[in-house]
């Protein structure tokens, strides 16, 4: 008898669509990319497959996404950055195309623990210490991580790094349920995606809100995105700052952070910033060849 494959889940299903229909064609070519990892370790998920895009030769290097977000983040820093290294980008547990478990941890808690699996399987081929670069929340998640992980991690970039001071303020029951639906707003998704650039005129257009909205349609992304909003999410995850060699870029037209919020993270982090004119709350689609450049510097151990 010849195996059936099983049908592709929603997520792949959205995936597979992306690789064959998204405006942007960087976009195109990372959806192309993506592979299903069984990451067996995850209670309650032996039974799914969590997307992770893999491109390009060399190294490891781990891309970690911001808040509500998806691996296509960085589909301008790919082409620079893949001659030179294996890049690795999940989905974080609980967004972008993951699977969505009904009982699930969906705190920074679960969002760890899928990362710890995914690090494990990494370096089940490659033993050596990886790169790790995090962007906005994955910023405050690449800490975490390289605290967590010594062993693994072997330096880090951060990206206008969200999450690092403060303290966690859950969203009460029932307010979080109105959040996510205020989110799932077309214009609410078009004026956040317009205040992450710095020059949305410019930049933002219809290829742009294509990919900020795409994985609105996972099945469970406003169960999970509540459940995280109840956790409190990632805040005060800066003090101690890791051991690794470690550099931060942030741009000066931020319009994401509030200013209190990028002061009390400046604070924190002396020396390591470098802010880029030009450029918004992600510097790795305002500015990605700064950021290539940036993560050269680092990983050669230039000043």
């Amino acid at each position: 008898m010849v195996a059936v494959s099983p049908p592709p889940s929603r997520q792949q299903q959205l995936v597979r669509d992306a690789a064959a229909q998204l405006l942007d064609p960087l976009g195109r070519s990372l959806a192309a990319a993506v592979q299903w990892w069984d990451l067996p370790v995850l209670a309650g998920s032996a039974a799914e497959s969590w997307p992770v895009a893999v491109v390009g030769q060399g190294p490891p290097l781990l891309l970690l996404h911001g808040f509500d977000s998806c691996f296509l983040e960085f589909r301008r820093l790919v082409p620079l950055l893949a001659p030179d290294h294996q890049l690795v980008i999940p989905d974080l547990f609980g967004f972008g195309f993951t699977p969505r478990p009904a009982d699930a941890d969906y705190s920074p808690k679960g969002v760890l623990a899928h990362l710890e699996a995914l690090l494990a399987r990494i370096r089940a081929t490659n033993p050596d210490p990886i790169g790790l670069i995090g962007a906005s929340m994955g910023g405050s998640v690449a800490v975490e991580l390289a605290r967590r992980q010594p062993q693994a991690i072997a330096r880090l970039l951060l990206l206008a790094p969200a999450g690092l001071t403060g303290r966690p303020m859950p969203v009460p029951p029932l307010l979080d349920g109105l959040g996510v639906r205020f989110l799932a707003l077309p214009g609410v998704r078009r004026g956040l995606c317009r205040s992450a650039f710095a020059d949305p005129d410019r930049d933002v257009g219809p290829a742009e809100l294509e990919i900020a909205s795409l994985h609105l349609a996972s099945p469970g992304w406003a169960h999970a995105l509540g459940a995280f909003a109840r956790s409190g999410g990632f805040a005060g995850c800066g003090s101690p700052l890791p051991l690794q060699p470690m550099q931060v870029l942030w741009g000066q037209q931020d319009r994401i952070l509030r200013p209190p919020q990028k002061r009390a993270a400046l604070a924190l982090l002396g020396d390591r910033v470098q802010e880029l004119d030009a450029c918004g709350h992600l510097p790795h689609i305002d500015q990605p060849a700064a950021v290539a450049l940036a993560w050269q510097q680092l990983r050669d151990g230039q000043p």
